[in-house]
Formats: C-alpha cells, sequence, structure tokens
C-alpha cells in the first residue's frame, strides 16, 4: 500500500495552481443524468471520486469520453438509462446517494446503494428522502439499498428542510428541475458549490430562482439543451495551500482561486496575522514567525468550513497561546488529533470543542491518515517537523487532492510517494 514520505522544515515558495472543485463537480456529474444532449464538462479535477463517479455513470449507461489533458469529459446519454446504482460504486464516496434524484425525475424510479466514503459522521440519508416523499416518491430501505418510485411522476411541492444540508439541497434542486409544476425549495444551504450546480441546470434549460438567501423557486421543465461548463475552482484545495504558506513562513502565490467565496478564510488567517493580498483570480500569502492564537467554530457557508478544520488546527499549535476550535457539522471529526499528538502537538477534545496548546515543535513520525481532510493535515505538520515522517493511507488523500505531492514539490517541500 502506497505511502507518503514527508520531511520537514522548508519554507514553501512559488506558486500553486488550484484545480476544479471536486465538491461541485461531483452534482454537476450526477445532474447530467436528466439531459439526452450533448454535455462538456471542463476543469474537473485528477482525483478518485471524480472517477469514481464516471464509473458510476458509466454503469448506468452514460456515454462518456475523456480528455485528460484538459481535464474535460464529453457525456451523452441515451434514453434507455440502467436504474440500479450498484454498491461497489456508491460505497466509495458520499456522493453516490446525488444519481437518486436524476433518477428519479427521469425515469420515475431508482434502486441506489446507501453509501460510503469519510468516516467522520453519520451523515443520514432521511433528509433526502423525507423531502423526495413530499414530491411523491414512494420508497423502503432493504438489504442496504433505497428502492425508490414516483408512480405519477414528480410532482413539484414546497419543501423546507429541517437542517441544512448540502446533499439533500443538491438532490432536490436537481430532482426537482424535471418535476411536475413549481417546487420551493426553503432553508437549503448556500455553499459556493451549489450555486455551481444552480449555474450549471440554468445553463442546460433548467429554470431555477433565489427568491430569498435559503429559497430557491424550480419551475418543471423538459426542454434541456447541449452546453458547455467550466466547473468552479477548488476552494478547500485553495485554503489548504493557504495554511501550507502561513505554516512554513513561506510565501506563495495561489492562483486560479477566487477570493470572492473564501470571505470567512481569509478573516480568519488575517486575525492569525497571516499577510495576505487578494487579486481577482489569485491570492498571495505570507507566513511569519508570529501567528496569533484564535478562537471560532465551523459553520455552514458563509460560515468557516468543516473541510479546514483539520488543516486550521495544525496552524493553531503553532500559535502564541491557547485556540479554541468548535466542530458543529460532523461529530466525529477530530480523529487527526490523536496523530498531531503524537507528532508533539498538545490538544484536548472537550465533546465539540478541541483546545489546541500553541509554540508546538512537530516531531516527524509514522502517522495513519482517517479520512481525507485529516490525511492533509498530517502533511501540513509533517513539512514544519524536524525530521522524516511516514503517512499510511493516502488512498484518502486521492479522492479530493489532484497531484499534491508534485504542487508541493514544484515549491520546495521534500515529499514523495513510496511504497
Amino acid at each position: 500500500m502506497e505511502k507518503l514520505e514527508v520531511i520537514g522544515s522548508n519554507k514553501l515558495k512559488g506558486k500553486i495552481k488550484i484545480s476544479g472543485s471536486k465538491n461541485a463537480a461531483l452534482p454537476i456529474l450526477a445532474a447530467t443524468l436528466l439531459s439526452d444532449k450533448k454535455i462538456s464538462l471542463f476543469n474537473l479535477p485528477k482525483v478518485n471520486d471524480i472517477e469514481t463517479m464516471i464509473l458510476l455513470l458509466k454503469s448506468l449507461g452514460s456515454k462518456i469520453k475523456i480528455n485528460k489533458k484538459i481535464n474535460s469529459v464529453y457525456i451523452k446519454n441515451s434514453k434507455k438509462i440502467n436504474t440500479l446504482a450498484s454498491y461497489n460504486l456508491v460505497k466509495k464516496m458520499r456522493a453516490g446517494i446525488l444519481v437518486l434524484g436524476p433518477l428519479l425525475a427521469k425515469f420515475g424510479k431508482a434502486k441506489v446503494s446507501l453509501p460510503g466514503g469519510c468516516a467522520i459522521g453519520t451523515r443520514p440519508v432521511d433528509i433526502h428522502l423525507k423531502a423526495f416523499s413530499k414530491l411523491g416518491v414512494k420508497y423502503k430501505i432493504s438489504q442496504g439499498y433505497i428502492h425508490a418510485r414516483a408512480p405519477k411522476g414528480l410532482i413539484g411541492n414546497s419543501i423546507k428542510f429541517k437542517k441544512l444540508s448540502v446533499g439533500a439541497t443538491e438532490n432536490l434542486i436537481i430532482a426537482s428541475s424535471l418535476a411536475k409544476g413549481k417546487t420551493l425549495l426553503s432553508n437549503c444551504a448556500i455553499e459556493p458549490e451549489i450555486i455551481d450546480l444552480v449555474n450549471f441546470l440554468n445553463k442546460m434549460g433548467c429554470k431555477i430562482k433565489w427568491v430569498g438567501k435559503r429559497s430557491l423557486k424550480i419551475f418543471g421543465t423538459k426542454s434541456l439543451k447541449d452546453l458547455k461548463y467550466k466547473v468552479m475552482p477548488d476552494r478547500i484545495e485553495a485554503g489548504t495551500y493557504m495554511i501550507a504558506a502561513a505554516l512554513t513562513e513561506g510565501n506563495l502565490r495561489i492562483i486560479n482561486a477566487d477570493p470572492k467565496i473564501m470571505k470567512k478564510e481569509i478573516e480568519i488567517l488575517k486575525k492569525m496575522g497571516i499577510k495576505i493580498k487578494l487579486k481577482d483570480r489569485e491570492i498571495s500569502i505570507k507566513g511569519g514567525k508570529n501567528i496569533k492564537k484564535i478562537k471560532l467554530k465551523t459553520s455552514p457557508y458563509p460560515g468557516f468550513p468543516t473541510d479546514l478544520q483539520a488543516q486550521l488546527m495544525v496552524l493553531m499549535c503553532k500559535a502564541d497561546g491557547k485556540s479554541e476550535i468548535k466542530e458543529t457539522i460532523f461529530e466525529n471529526r477530530f480523529m487527526h488529533v490523536s496523530e498531531l499528538n503524537r507528532m508533539g502537538a498538545k490538544i484536548k477534545i472537550l465533546g465539540n470543542k478541541a483546545f489546541v496548546e500553541g509554540n508546538i515543535k512537530f516531531e516527524g513520525a509514522e502517522l495513519m491518515a482517517t479520512d481525507l481532510r485529516a490525511s492533509v493535515s498530517l502533511i501540513l505538520a509533517a513539512l514544519t517537523s524536524n525530521k522524516k515522517s511516514i503517512i499510511n493511507r493516502v488512498y484518502h488523500l486521492d479522492r479530493g487532492y489532484e497531484n499534491i505531492e508534485k504542487k508541493l514539490t514544484n515549491v520546495g517541500a521534500k515529499i514523495k510517494r513510496i511504497l
């Protein structure tokens, strides 16, 4: 099994180009099932989750051509699509559940395996299913599969999500795009990736309109059209490299990034004393020796993202004084803490809060990644350590970071993949 070897104590200098957003590309790929027209998608990240979604679409009957040189795919669906999403593919990622909406909308039935992904929390699908029932869907869960039917097709309705859910919001937006009549979705998640999905669907011919900060009005349509679409840049990848520069006293230019959708991340890093300059599609970041302590919590967008919590915790270990971070999204997202503590960190967990002692000097160690964002937090800590670190289970990392060793090596890091 592949591992990463990291030797620390190098300042990162240069530029890093941000890849397309994994979390935006996955629902957009799922949404292509709605259409029989020609769809070309550009700026897809070369990560395992995208490959898995493409394999899932192919298993359903989508005809897909991949151009790896320009990170694009060409998709053409026939009117004969298999409505079974098997366990072998859906088990690998949470986003597999997103094919449920388009299959129900297009064919009125679906059999979809309960999803997998990182073990960072329960993330139940009940929010999705209860919302689908209001569109006329009948369902049952049997032997690990969701068996769903819409005997009269999907019928528009008013739906208020009981809690903010990115996945449920995406699934219902996609499904409602072909539902009969009008659908009003309220208490929606408003992450930039959802905005990108709505933009994609509207350009494909759907009729979706924001009617409030967290409310959408959707008029069902059957008239879709050919489309070429470029996926937005990955704000979590950008935030990760910003923290890497801050940690190593580096000086990085983060290009192909969108500062407008990263206001909270930029605000937090500035409060911690990090120097940041912004351009239209570029973020320049310079780290220093004096990092300030901070107290914050993760929360749905526009709050601080849970997907950057583990990375920021590493920076807190270098701050002057004690920092605190409260995790409000997932109940099991502190699994990286024990590994950081093995490297010399002094982090205590009390419920959903982490108390982080600063002024820590990380020591190299052999480490075990437990999920996607935890794995990259271990790389960040290793970049500042005094010795060599070995990180196991890097398959977690490959789900969401494109060419991370190459990108870091190009700006001065000593990191390589080994067996």
